[in-house]
């Protein structure tokens, strides 16, 4: 009856695994053969921590559930401390601090990806983080990536005059075309970064990526890359034909000292028209998207279902901050229950593995969901009147007893 309190008290609990009431027998030495001794009844409470509950639609962006196999990573501070607590209540809302916290308490913690978007999964809880992008308002992130798509014109006459690299970096050779990108540092400053182009041949360019002006970077006469660049006849780029620098990373160092990350060129892929073509239309850029800059206000929080979360800011800006871990165990049944929703390693369930949502065994992430109880009310209350006329039924047998020992008292009578 308290596995059946248990369970109707928790219906409407996010992620509540309910419990079964199982029973096992006590018997007495059953190799007597000329009387015997009755035994008793042992309930056994079993919780099913990893039947899956049904995922229901949410209103907020931190709203997680997981589906399928694992668990989120918790603790019951901020701090890095306090004890940890695996849960699948995935009702997490910042608090006043900017910190994910479910109801029950619990801080949610990730791994903390650096400027390019990576970390280091050694299977050490400790390295984990909490998870908290309020922090990020007003700081500056640098340039990871440059995106383009530009049309250099087929008829353009080819340059006749003596070319060497460099030269439209120091400027005594004029580009036929050029555009100019603002890339940031480490400290959020602008810096401008040039791509020039002169037709030296039949489907063949000459290509520089300079800094403009020149003493913003330390290279010489800020060339970052020079090279030759090639098209095919159909006017799709040549990747594989041209000067592998071209492509990136760009690999940067600003004169103020700013710490600064590999810039990635994504300029087309081969044989593609998905970044630099060669056509009959005039030179132009078509599309560009250069990340990086100062971060204004925080608007809102995505999680992708990989468990990447991602900070997006009043100013379109956004950011991948944090890496979620799913939790996975050989015996989640196996797992000590403690208040809260949540539960902690044991013998039973063997040691705990942390990987990204999706990848060997872990469920993956569904943002905006809530798992819901996995109680079923209609069976609940089978169960109760099962269990009370059980127990109605054993009572009986006292009475009998009763009335048995009644009548062998009134036979001295």
């Amino acid at each position: 009856m308290a596995t059946v309190a248990d369970n109707i008290t928790n219906i409407n609990t996010v992620g509540y695994k309910g419990v079964e009431a199982q029973f096992k027998t006590m018997v007495t030495d059953g190799r007597a053969k000329s009387n015997y001794s009755a035994g008793g009844v042992v309930a056994a409470p079993v919780t099913q921590i990893s039947k899956q509950g049904l995922l229901q639609a949410s209103g907020s962006s931190t709203d997680l559930a997981i589906d399928g196999g694992g668990f989120f990573v918790t603790r019951t501070a901020s701090n890095g401390g306090g004890d940890v607590a695996y849960t699948r209540a995935g009702s997490f809302k910042p608090d006043e601090e900017g910190f994910l916290r479910n109801p029950a308490g619990l801080y949610l913690y990730g791994w903390r990806l650096d400027a390019e978007g990576n970390y280091t999964n050694t299977g050490n809880i400790n390295q984990l983080e909490p998870v908290r992008v309020s922090d990020l308002t007003g700081t500056a992130t640098p340039t990871t990536r440059v995106q383009a798509r530009m049309n250099l014109q087929s008829t353009t006459e080819n340059y006749t005059g003596a070319y060497t690299a460099g030269d439209m970096a120091k400027g005594t050779v004029t580009p036929q075309f050029t555009r100019s990108f603002a890339v940031y540092d480490s400290q959020g400053g602008s810096h401008q970064v040039t791509m020039g182009y002169i037709k030296t041949g039949a489907n063949t360019w000459q290509s520089e990526i300079f800094s403009n002006p020149a003493t913003d970077v330390t290279a010489t006469d800020g060339l970052l890359a020079s090279g030759t660049l090639k098209f095919n006849p159909d006017g799709s780029l040549d990747k594989s034909g041209s000067t592998a620098a071209l492509f990136g990373p760009l690999n940067v160092t600003y004169t103020n000292a700013a710490a600064s990350v590999p810039i990635t060129l994504a300029l087309g892929s081969d044989d593609g028209i998905d970044g630099l073509t060669q056509f009959g239309t005039e030179s132009s850029l078509i599309s560009s998207n250069v990340d990086g800059g100062m971060l204004g206000n925080l608007s809102s929080i995505e999680i992708s279902k990989t468990g990447t979360v991602n900070a997006i800011f009043d100013d379109g800006t956004t950011r991948a901050v944090f890496q979620l871990p799913i939790a996975t165990f050989q015996n989640p049944d196996g797992l000590t229950r403690i208040s809260g929703n949540a539960y902690t390693v044991s013998k039973g369930s063997g040691g705990v593995t942390f990987n990204e949502p999706g990848q060997l065994g872990a469920g993956s992430l569904a943002s905006n969901s809530l798992e819901a109880s996995t109680v079923d009310l209609a069976g609940e209350f089978t169960n109760m009147i099962r269990f009370q006329r059980a127990y109605s039924a054993s009572s009986k047998i006292i009475t009998t007893v009763d009335d048995m020992l009644r009548e062998v008292s009134d036979l001295k009578r």
